[in-house]
């Protein structure tokens, strides 16, 4: 096996297999959902908008593949303040069937100053979800300091976070190799029990063996592994296919 091959292999079995899209139908999610059975293995979860849920669950089951997780957002993409909001939409999510919650911490709050308001969001959303996984977007490229960005990371890990993710996608500046640094960096010297998300611009195996190196360097080699590394793409699916002899293409579009 080459390295590049494994590298395909990593990156499959870390990837949150994307699609929020506006345009999203049923038939669009039953799509993704069939595009997560490969003959190199199957991606950690598909992540959906809350109205498909129970559509990509029963797909996912039609396919054999009740071991590919069904995550889906909260709170998305706007980031508001407001977590009574956020409780309802992840206990509807979780009654769906939904497996993984991922919540956009209240980043303009946060960014203003409202720190401990930001860390309340947090514990709620933890309460809400009991033992689900949570992942708490950051929105690191709407936070423009490095200093806030360690700040977020800290709150969140502390608020009981399972994973910190980088971005919704839905901003001009989403997953930066220099914010997951930071975001890592916040994950080791807390412990390295939280996981971490890159999401959004992702499309390449080049661009997701940089997020992969730093966690390898700065957590060491072992580490990120889908319990605690994933990477939030549609379009990377094509590259990692392609790399492991596939001919087909992702049915999905970008974050």
């Amino acid at each position: 096996m080459t390295d590049r091959t494994a590298l395909a292999r990593r990156a499959l079995a870390a990837l949150d297999l994307t699609r929020l899209d506006d345009s999203d139908t049923p038939e669009r999610i039953e799509a993704l959902c069939a595009s997560a059975d490969t003959p190199w293995g199957r991606p950690a979860a598909v992540c959906v908008y809350p109205e498909f849920v129970a559509t990509a669950r029963a797909a996912l089951a039609r396919h054999g593949l009740t071991g590919v997780r069904v995550a889906t957002v909260v709170n998305f993409p706007d980031g508001a303040d407001d977590s009574g909001r956020a409780v309802r939409e992840i206990r509807r999510a979780l009654g769906a069937g939904a497996d993984e919650i991922d919540a956009v911490l209240p980043w303009r709050s946060f960014r203003a100053g409202h720190h401990a308001a930001a860390a309340r969001f947090v514990r709620a959303c933890r309460d809400a979800c009991g033992e689900r996984t949570l992942k708490v977007i950051l929105e690191t490229g709407e936070l423009d300091d490095d200093g806030l960005i360690a700040r977020a990371s800290g709150l969140a890990i502390a608020g009981g976070a399972d994973f910190i993710k980088t971005s919704t996608g839905k901003v001009p500046v989403n997953a930066t190799p220099s914010a997951a640094r930071i975001m890592l960096e916040t994950i080791r010297d807390s412990g390295g029990r939280c996981g971490f998300k890159a999401a959004g611009g992702i499309r390449t195996l080049d661009e997701a063996a940089q997020y992969f190196a730093l966690a390898d360097a700065i957590l060491g080699p072992e580490w990120a592994t889908p319990a605690r590394f994933r990477l939030g793409a549609s379009a990377l699916l094509g590259d990692v296919l392609g790399t492991l002899g596939g001919t087909r293409t992702s049915t999905t579009v970008t974050y």
